[in-house]
């Protein structure tokens, strides 16, 4: 087990989610190192990828949680997507599956949606 407490986010690849991501991850779970697994529209494939996708997925995720001991995991999205170029409404949609696949691996931590805006900063999502 590594030093320090850890949280997973899965994340848009776009470099300008990452910072606002792990720093609200950091603050709200009060944890010393997030975990980034990256795609491009992660919400849409988490939603509506392939079990090929979601295997690889929830491999990375799991050596989050199990060798990490990760005791949270965030999905995200985010305005002007290249990777999910859909607005808001969708990618609320997106998040809302995406999460109830996420839970279904059966890992005991929470699992929370996120939304980072225009303004970069980090909502979580009610959807």
């Amino acid at each position: 087990m590594s030093h320090g407490t850890f949280g997973t986010a899965i994340n848009c690849m776009d470099g300008r989610v990452q910072l606002p991501v792990i720093a609200w991850m950091k603050a709200t779970y009060q944890l010393d190192y997030v975990d980034m697994i990256t795609e491009p529209g992660p919400d849409k494939v988490l939603a509506e990828g392939s079990a090929a996708q979601l295997a690889a997925l929830c491999a990375k995720v799991e050596i989050s949680v199990k060798k990490h001991g990760s005791r949270v995991i965030a999905v995200a999205g985010h305005s002007d997507c290249a990777g999910n170029p859909v607005g808001k409404e969708e990618h609320c949609q997106h998040i809302a599956r995406a999460l109830e696949g996420v839970r279904s691996w059966g890992y005991d931590v929470q699992v929370v949606g996120l939304w980072i805006g225009e303004d970069w900063q980090v909502q979580v999502l009610t959807c």
